[in-house]
């Protein structure tokens, strides 16, 4: 299964503009499921991604929704966690993982710095994905777009989708 992944589209708050190049590229990869890491800010965007896919989506600093701070969701064999990233002391990779493992998840999604992150790591015995899919509208200091998990079983792979 193809689940996209977006973060900090601040539509709402910093622009009154849909992006219609997220949704160009979204249709494009067609995902069986779009999980949105908060600062959507904005419920109209939350409903043109559901008419893309199914669509999750957690409170993000910026968010006045009724949103969840966190959520889990199991796609396939694989459990996968999202939260802003807000709440936390600090976004290191040391912090992130601990957060996974507090969530028993094998994926942690996390957004807030409008810049794309990957990485594997190990903590205790467990492996922990760390993803932060970056910004399609307002990156800093890298380029504008989101992810796409690649899920098979308890196997995923992650492709990065970027604008320019």
């Amino acid at each position: 299964m193809k689940v996209a992944v977006v973060s900090d589209t601040h539509y709402g708050d910093k622009t009154r503009n849909l992006p219609t190049i997220l949704f160009d590229r979204l249709e494009k990869v067609q995902p069986g499921l779009i999980l949105h890491a908060g600062d959507i800010t904005d419920p109209e965007l939350l409903e043109r991604l559901e008419e893309i896919a199914p669509a999750l989506a957690v409170r993000g600093n910026a968010d006045r929704l009724n949103l969840p701070e966190g959520e889990v969701v199991e796609v396939e064999d694989l459990k996968i966690g999202m939260i802003h990233g807000h709440q936390l002391l600090s976004l290191n990779a040391h912090f992130l993982t601990l957060k996974a493992l507090e969530m028993d998840v094998d994926v942690l999604i996390f957004g807030h710095t409008h810049r794309y992150y990957y990485d594997t790591h190990s903590l205790y015995g467990r492996k922990v994905i760390l993803l932060n899919p970056g910004s399609p509208l307002f990156p800093r200091m890298d380029s504008p777009g989101f992810a796409v998990l690649h899920v098979v079983g308890e196997d995923v792979s992650v492709e990065r989708i970027t604008f320019w």
